[in-house]
């Protein structure tokens, strides 16, 4: 795994370079914000540690300008402010997660596991996104179509709730966690809350009472797809 490091303490830095390497991850670091930006947008890399107080340009900068490139970067930002406005504000320029200096190294690393985690279970399901025609027992969904049926029975399903039961059926039997299918919903410049996800997945669950399939709730994980008798 390839992580991109932007941190200007050079004691700190060079501390994070040997934990990480002794961890296995290939790291690059950057003192300067307008190198770490340049580098940013130049390479590829799983995850990013990004420390908000550099020179040249701070990491508050570097951050909004790289996530209207690299939206699904995970990216986590190191401070020494630690005040509710700021924790918020590095949030809303787009950072995953937000770690205060002084931190210790295996908090850090837990947080580097979480964000990789997320990343990986985000591409799983933007795979299986892909495909176009789906099955589970009696449920059939043609996404081109834009049509599902419950065995012969149309499904009358808003926009919304089929492109949910498209996300579920492509994880049949696997649980989904709220933040993943908000993700998935989530379309160019339109965010889905958790909240709003509640509420489709109330909607499709009733229109799906009677087909055979059904949403099972998983208290503290998630939702996921299921027949009718194991839901």
């Amino acid at each position: 795994m390839k992580l991109f490091l932007a941190e200007d303490d050079a004691v700190l830095a060079d501390a994070l370079l040997t934990r990480l390497s002794q961890l296995g991850f290939e790291v690059c670091h950057r003192s300067d914000g307008l190198a770490a930006q340049q580098m940013l947008l130049s390479e590829a890399f799983d995850a990013v540690i990004l420390d908000i107080g550099l020179p040249g340009q701070d990491g508050l900068k570097v951050l909004r300008h790289v996530r209207v490139h690299q939206p699904a970067l995970p990216i986590l930002l190191l401070t020494a402010l630690d005040s509710m406005e700021d924790r918020v504000a590095g949030l809303d320029a787009g950072a995953d997660d937000y770690l205060v200096k002084p931190f210790d190294f295996p908090e850090l690393e837990a947080r580097i596991r979480a964000l990789l985690r997320r990343q990986r279970a985000s591409d799983s399901v933007r795979d299986e996104l892909q495909r176009e025609e789906l099955h589970f027992g009696p449920l059939r969904l043609d996404r081109s179509a834009q049509r599902a049926w419950a065995g012969a029975q149309p499904l009358e399903l808003s926009a919304r709730e089929l492109e949910l039961l498209f996300i579920l059926m492509s994880q049949a039997e696997k649980v989904l966690s709220k933040e993943q299918i908000s993700a998935a919903l989530s379309g160019e410049g339109e965010e889905i809350g958790s909240n709003a996800v509640e509420v489709y997945v109330h909607r499709l669950r009733k229109k799906l009472d009677g087909s055979g399939a059904g949403i099972r709730a998983v208290r503290g994980l998630g939702y996921l797809l299921t027949l009718a008798e194991d839901s």
